[in-house]
């Protein structure tokens, strides 16, 4: 269920919307797209890059990028090793660089995606002081520009195992919004590097509904099984055989 939650959640901040595009080894949130594409009666485009069946492109990360400078994707997905409180997102490693102690796979076109793309939400599973940092160690991409600088994207929102904040772009701040089922506003606080701020109020994130869970373990598990099999395999048993 902790997926179905996580994929619940990411579909909701995709309504509306008309092409949102998710890039590689990104099983939760190609799965929220496909849901909210399903909750549109089909008239929202969804562009999986690792998937030959869901992907309009044929040339990869060129159309990609082509089609988010012309303002035609409304959303993407974004991770790193790090993150923190600004947004900023590290993919290059930890310490500094080029001697870097860590490698992570590198920045490839996240900041270029960063900078057009409206509604960038990140996402990252683990929820650790380890991932989530007061300041990163290389930015990658960062999350805000200076004032006068173009810049028509940027972070939307950052969903992870634990919780879902929003991101104020004014105040360049992560906003608690909710907290996962079986989790604590107190655990968010101790697991995070950064700080952000914190509601009077904070509801739990809804688990999907009756109807949700059998688009998911249906239409959805089938369509995302070409390219994640194992987490179909995972998440949902024989529900995509």
């Amino acid at each position: 269920m902790s997926a179905e939650i996580l994929i619940e959640a990411i579909a909701g901040m995709l309504h509306g919307l008309r092409h949102v595009a998710v890039g590689a080894n990104s099983p939760i949130p190609a799965s929220a797209a496909l849901l909210a594409r399903h909750r549109s009666g089909g008239r929202m485009q969804v562009s999986l890059l690792s998937s030959r069946t869901q992907n309009v492109f044929t040339d990869g990360g060129k159309e990609l990028f082509d089609c988010a400078a012309q303002g035609r994707i409304d959303a993407f997905f974004l991770s790193g090793g790090q993150i923190d409180g600004q947004a900023n997102i590290n993919l290059v490693g930890v310490g500094g660089y080029p001697r870097s102690k860590v490698r992570f796979p590198g920045s490839f076109g996240s900041a270029y995606l960063y900078f057009l793309v409206p509604r960038v939400i990140l996402f990252r599973e683990e929820h650790s002081p380890r991932v989530f940092v007061p300041k990163v160690d290389f930015v990658s991409a960062p999350g805000t520009s200076a004032p006068g600088v173009y810049r028509p994207g940027g972070p939307h929102a950052l969903v992870t195992g634990l919780c879902v904040f929003d991101f104020d772009r004014e105040r360049a701040r992560f906003v608690l919004r909710s907290v996962n089922p079986g989790h604590t506003v107190e655990e968010v606080i101790a697991e995070t590097g950064f700080e952000f701020d914190v509601p009077d109020h904070v509801p739990e994130t809804p688990a999907p509904n009756a109807e949700t869970l059998a688009i998911l373990r249906g239409p959805v598990a089938e369509a995302v099984s070409e390219t994640y099999p194992a987490f179909v395999e995972r998440t949902w048993g024989k529900a995509a055989a």
